[in-house]
């Protein structure tokens, strides 16, 4: 039979033109998700987004709701863009790690939470901690290899390497 083990990989797969595309995947989705929910935030006004973050207790509520939906939304476009993803990961982890401590992290680790059947179909619950740690993984990955292909950063590098 087949088994996994019996496969033998050259170890010379990283090819350097591929591997820049996989961070290309990652910042789309990522900046596009971070984007949607800035704009969310700020397209239905931020008072209900601080009577939220009054009732869970976050420290500065006022400050905070006029805050966060800036840093995913502009966060969110550096990231897609691949502008300085380093630097604007950074708040948006923040930004993961207090939503899935004080909101998500009481509703277990599933990002599905079924809590039954209606004649419309499933009921969900709220949801876990799941996609916070999958977006924080998905920056830490963009942290860790950088913006990939047509990324600004990348066209930063490549004119600071053509000058000197």
């Amino acid at each position: 039979g087949f088994c996994a083990g019996q496969i033998k990989l050259p170890t010379n797969t990283m090819n350097k033109k591929r591997d820049q595309w996989a961070p290309l995947l990652l910042r789309l989705i990522i900046g596009y998700g971070f984007m949607t929910h800035g704009f969310a935030k700020l397209s239905r006004g931020t008072a209900g987004f601080e009577k939220l973050l009054v009732q869970i207790g976050v420290p500065f509520p006022h400050i905070t709701c006029q805050v966060v939906p800036f840093v995913e939304l502009l966060g969110g476009l550096a990231i897609l863009t691949g502008a300085f993803v380093n630097i604007f990961a950074i708040p948006l982890i923040i930004t993961m790690l207090a939503a899935m401590f004080t909101v998500q992290i009481k509703y277990g680790f599933s990002s599905v939470n079924t809590m039954g059947l209606t004649s419309n179909g499933p009921l969900f619950g709220p949801p876990g901690y799941e996609i916070n740690l999958l977006y924080i993984a998905g920056l830490i990955s963009l942290i860790l290899s950088g913006g990939g292909v047509f990324s600004a950063d990348s066209l930063i590098y490549r004119k600071k390497k053509t000058k000197t």
